[in-house]
C-alpha cells in the first residue's frame, strides 16, 4: 500500500507537542511567582547581620558623644551660674526705690539684685511657710511683713552688711495705714513653736536683702498663721496694700535679729543649671544614633520586598 504523508497541520502540530517543552515555554505553566522573604529571614542574612553591627556601632557612638555633651552642658552651666552668683554678689547694694516700685511688674533680671530698705516689722503679720527644704532637712520659712518708711536709705561706704550711714532713730512700733509693705524672708526654722527663733525685732531696722520673684498662690487651707506659697496676691489680702510683687530674702538687719534663724543663701535665677548650646549638641548626636537605627530597618524592609539596599 502506498505511502502518504499525513496533512501537516499547525494546530494539531502544536496541540501534539512535547508538554514538557511546552511547560518549560509557557510561563503560565510554570511554577508560581516566588513568594516574598520576611523581614526577619532579611534580618539574618549575613551581610545585613554585619550592617547591624557597622550601624549599631556607629548608634554607640553618637550616644557616647551625647552623655559627653551633656556633661559638658552641666559643667558649663554649673560654671555660668557661679559666675552669675559671683557677680550678684559683687553688685553694690541699692535702695529698693531704686529698682522696683510697690504694685509694678517684677521682671526676672531682679532676681537675686541686693537692696537695701528701712522700716518696721509687722509681727502680728508674721506667719510660717510650710514644707521648705534647706541643707536636706525640712521645716519652715519666716515671712515677716516690713512696714516700708524709707526704700532709699543712704549706705555706709565702709560696711558690708550696707548699713545707713546715719544714725537710727527709734522709730514708733505703728506705722500710718497705707504704709507699703514688704514682704522679708528672716530665715528658716525646723519646728514652728521656737519662739525665741521666731521673736520679731521691734522698732525701726534697716534691711539688707536678696530680692527673689512672688510665687504662685498656694492652699487657703492651713492652719492660722501658716502658708505654703510666697504669694503678693494673697499677701495683699492678709496684710494689705500697697505692697511689693518680690520679696526679700535677708542678708542682714541693723539691729541685728540674732542667730536663731538660719539664713537663706543667694537666690538665683531659674534656668542656669544647663549651658544650652552643650544641651542642643546632645540632642543632635542622640538623633543621629537613632537614624542609624531606623536605617538599618529600612535595608531590612528593601531587603525583604527584593528591592536589594545594597
Amino acid at each position: 500500500m502506498p505511502h502518504t504523508d499525513a496533512p501537516t497541520d499547525p494546530e494539531l502540530e502544536v496541540a501534539g507537542g512535547d508538554p514538557a517543552r511546552d511547560r518549560a515555554n509557557d510561563p503560565a505553566g510554570g511554577p508560581g511567582p516566588r513568594e516574598q522573604t520576611t523581614m526577619l529571614r532579611a534580618a539574618v542574612r549575613p551581610r545585613m547581620l554585619v550592617l547591624l553591627l557597622v550601624l549599631l556601632g556607629a548608634a554607640a557612638v553618637c550616644v557616647r558623644l551625647g552623655v559627653w555633651q551633656l556633661d559638658r552642658a552641666e559643667i558649663r552651666g554649673e560654671s555660668s551660674a557661679a559666675q552669675q552668683l559671683a557677680a550678684q554678689e559683687a553688685q553694690p547694694p541699692v535702695g529698693l526705690g531704686d529698682v522696683l516700685a510697690p504694685q509694678t511688674a517684677f521682671t526676672g533680671g531682679l532676681v537675686g539684685r541686693r537692696v537695701v530698705v528701712r522700716g518696721v516689722y509687722d509681727a502680728a503679720g508674721q506667719v510660717l511657710v510650710v514644707d521648705r527644704a534647706l541643707d536636706g532637712r525640712t521645716g519652715y520659712l519666716v515671712l515677716t511683713p516690713l512696714r516700708v518708711t524709707d526704700d532709699r536709705p543712704r549706705p555706709a561706704a565702709s560696711s558690708a552688711a550696707t548699713l545707713d550711714a546715719t544714725p537710727v532713730v527709734a522709730a514708733p512700733e505703728e506705722v500710718p495705714a497705707g504704709t507699703p509693705v514688704l514682704p522679708v524672708v528672716r530665715g528658716w526654722v525646723a519646728v514652728p513653736d521656737d519662739a525665741a527663733a521666731l521673736a520679731v525685732p521691734t522698732g525701726e531696722v534697716t534691711v539688707t536683702a536678696w530680692l527673689q520673684s512672688s510665687e504662685a498662690s498656694g492652699r487657703s487651707d492651713l492652719p492660722p498663721g501658716q502658708v505654703d506659697a510666697i504669694s503678693s496676691a494673697q499677701l495683699l489680702n492678709r496684710w494689705g496694700g500697697p505692697i511689693w510683687t518680690g520679696y526679700g530674702v535677708l542678708r542682714a538687719s541693723d539691729p541685728d535679729q540674732g542667730d536663731g534663724l538660719t539664713l537663706l543663701p543667694t537666690p538665683v535665677r531659674s534656668g542656669t543649671g544647663l549651658n544650652v548650646q552643650n544641651l542642643a549638641y546632645a540632642a543632635q548626636w542622640w538623633i543621629f544614633g537613632g537614624f542609624a537605627i531606623f536605617l538599618w530597618l529600612r535595608m531590612v524592609r528593601d531587603e525583604a520586598s527584593g528591592d536589594r539596599a545594597v
